[in-house]
């Protein structure tokens, strides 16, 4: 089996409601086990990629190509592409009354791995990896981030990560509003349960994150395009330089 996750190749997308393409030409390929940090300012595309690679609505592909285990992804639905192992971190995750989060992860869980758990099993599979995460039964007896704190709702998507047990997990600036404790947390938690066969994108304005989750590869992604691509101590040097000295000449 190849130990490539996801292959990106000159890919360009749309948005719905938005003249021209977001994203003009990116590639890059993600294997098992690696972290990779896509990093930019605002409006370079970031978002938008994560959302074409979950399959969102509203968000079309032009041109280029997404592989995704050496199939291509455009045919999927949002639905097939999460029970074939992509998982996605929202930056703004959503509330959703009435429903609490221990049975929301168990149809997730379920639609997952195409059988049903019993909710004795679930809840034993669950406190295991709530034992890994160093979390409560508090949390997954209330409602899905309702009345949660912004540390709470991200550290509930790293169980929702754990949970599913992805081979790709796709992070949209899991980092954004956090304060340097909440912080520390939710990047304890991405690096348990990031393991040797899951691949990792994370999205990302700023390296404070990086100092947590060491990241294989660093992408910096300038008007839909990579700019450039490098390890670790490129996103140092974005924190020197800022995001200006990557962009092209006018």
């Amino acid at each position: 089996m190849s130990d490539v996750l996801l292959e990106i190749e000159d890919l360009r997308a749309s948005v719905e409601g938005h003249d021209g393409d977001i994203l003009n030409g990116v590639s890059l390929t993600v294997r098992r086990g690696e972290k990779h940090a896509v990093m930019g300012p605002n409006g370079s595309g970031k978002s938008t990629l994560s959302y074409v690679l979950a399959g969102r609505p509203g968000y079309e592909i032009t041109g280029g190509s997404v592989r995704y285990k050496g199939e291509d992804l455009t045919g999927m639905s949002a639905d097939e592409r999460a029970r074939a192992g992509i998982f996605l971190a929202f930056q703004y995750p959503q509330e959703i009354p009435g429903v609490s989060v221990i049975n929301f992860l168990r149809a997730a869980r379920n639609a997952r791995t195409g059988a049903e758990t019993s909710p004795t099993a679930f809840l034993k599979f669950l406190r295991e990896k709530m034992t890994l995460l160093g979390m409560t039964d508090e949390m997954v007896r209330r409602y899905v981030n309702q009345g949660f704190s912004g540390g709470e709702k991200k550290r509930n998507e790293i169980l929702q990560m754990a949970v599913l047990e992805p081979d790709l997990a796709v992070l949209d600036e899991t980092d954004s509003g956090l304060d340097i404790d909440a912080l520390k947390a939710v990047s304890e938690g991405i690096n348990t349960v990031a393991g040797e066969h899951t691949g990792l994108l994370m999205i990302t304005h700023y390296q404070r994150i990086l100092n947590y989750v060491r990241p294989d590869v660093v992408h910096v992604l300038i008007d839909g395009r990579v700019a450039r691509s490098g390890g670790p101590e490129l996103a140092a040097e974005l924190e020197a330089s800022g995001y200006e000295a990557f962009k092209a000449p006018a």
